[in-house]
């Protein structure tokens, strides 16, 4: 673990607030008129995911946290945890269902997922760009209502909800941001 200036900071770099460890969700530069510039930076807290808002002075020196990652599938949930296996030792990692929050609607069973750990233990998962679903249920379109990029909503495999365009029917494959919810392109 080693100091770093504010003007190194990123989103998704881990660093240390109050003795605890965080993750950086955004960060604003403010340089305003009058006095000095500063780092106005939300942080997700790896322990409660806590977020919170601190502003940090330009130049001041934070004290970056090492977090480990390790690539493993999504296996199934046993009630409280989310089991993922790593395909090459087939060794299992426990991840807490409050890590994961509403990101649930992205896990699929075979896709690989980062996971972070702390001190050996899992405090986030990082999910790929884009993941492909299949439609469950969608609402019905009326023939001809093309003219515009007109959408509807659709219920995925995985229980997320999204807006597709008109054309898109039950059983058929499509691609979702994991960043957006927003859907992408229909798999062919």
């Amino acid at each position: 673990m080693g100091m770093i200036s504010t003007a190194q900071l990123k989103r998704g770099m881990y660093v240390m607030f109050h003795d605890e460890p965080h993750m950086v969700v955004d960060i604003t530069f403010v340089s305003p008129g009058k006095g000095s510039a500063f780092y106005r930076v939300k942080q997700k807290s790896l322990f409660t995911g806590r977020v919170v808002e601190y502003t940090y002075k330009s130049g001041e020196k934070i004290e970056e946290v090492l977090v480990e990652t390790h690539e493993a599938e999504y296996s199934y949930f046993d009630g409280s945890n989310y089991v993922f296996i790593e395909p090459r030792t087939y060794e299992q990692y426990s991840v807490l269902a409050e890590i994961i929050g509403d990101d649930k609607i992205y896990l699929k069973e075979g896709i690989l997922y980062r996971i972070k750990f702390f001190e050996e233990k899992p405090v986030g998962v990082t999910m790929p760009k884009a993941i492909v679903c299949t439609v469950v249920e969608s609402e019905n379109s009326i023939k001809g209502d093309t003219a515009t990029s007109a959408m509807k909503n659709a219920t995925l495999d995985t229980g997320a909800k999204v807006l597709v365009p008109l054309f898109i029917k039950v059983g058929e494959e499509i691609s979702i941001s994991t960043e957006t919810g927003a859907y992408l392109s229909r798999k062919n």
